[in-house]
């Protein structure tokens, strides 16, 4: 090996051209729209209902504690942020993420009200952001009205925040979000509207 390193640089070559060749494929696909169906429970699609008579305003939520002061702090939030007056109401959207190998798959929606007055979208996906850009076309696509969602800025860097998405699916959801839309929807006038704040 030493004396003719070769075959050592060809071995070199190939494993350097395999792993492009996949970072490029997932870049490609990190954009893309990968749930083949929504499906909404009675409560779900009785909150889908009742909104669309008026601006449809979903909150994206990691669940934690999902306790009272959770959901009410976090509306406080949305409203200061985004100057949401008082009146208007919003649903709370909450996915977990089950086997990120996944690659397409079904998003079944689960409608509850907790604590009495929030109510929550549960949903179960392999990618938090494409579950979301799928309930939002969903949502548009059976009311005709333009929904809304509203994020909280990731901490942290850009750049590190796009890596950790990239590699691990986690990190910056609400821009990766907005591009998914973006590619599933080209015109401007019928996306759903992703505000950050």
């Amino acid at each position: 090996m030493i004396e003719r390193p070769d075959g050592v640089k060809i071995g070199a070559c190939f494993i350097a051209g395999i792993i492009l060749v996949s970072l490029l494929s997932r870049l490609a696909r990190a954009f893309e729209l990968r749930v083949t169906s929504v499906t909404l429970d009675g409560m779900a699609e009785r909150f889908v209902r009742d909104m669309a008579s008026r601006r449809m305003r979903f909150i994206a939520n990691e669940p934690d504690m999902r306790d009272i002061a959770e959901y009410r702090d976090k509306i406080e939030q949305i409203r200061q942020d985004n100057d949401v007056p008082g009146q208007d109401d919003f649903v709370f959207v909450e996915v977990t993420v089950t086997d990120p190998s996944e690659f397409e798959a079904g998003l079944t929606v689960r409608g509850d009200v907790l604590h009495g007055r929030y109510r929550v979208l549960t949903l179960e996906s392999s990618s938090v952001l494409n579950a979301l850009a799928a309930l939002l076309l969903y949502v548009r696509d059976s009311t005709g009205r333009t929904p809304h969602i509203y994020f909280e800025w990731t901490e942290g860097g850009p750049f590190a925040n796009f890596l950790r998405f990239f590699l691990f699916g986690q990190g910056e959801v609400a821009p990766v979000t907005r591009e998914v839309l973006r590619e599933a929807e080209p015109d401007r006038e019928r996306r759903p509207r992703a505000h950050v704040g």
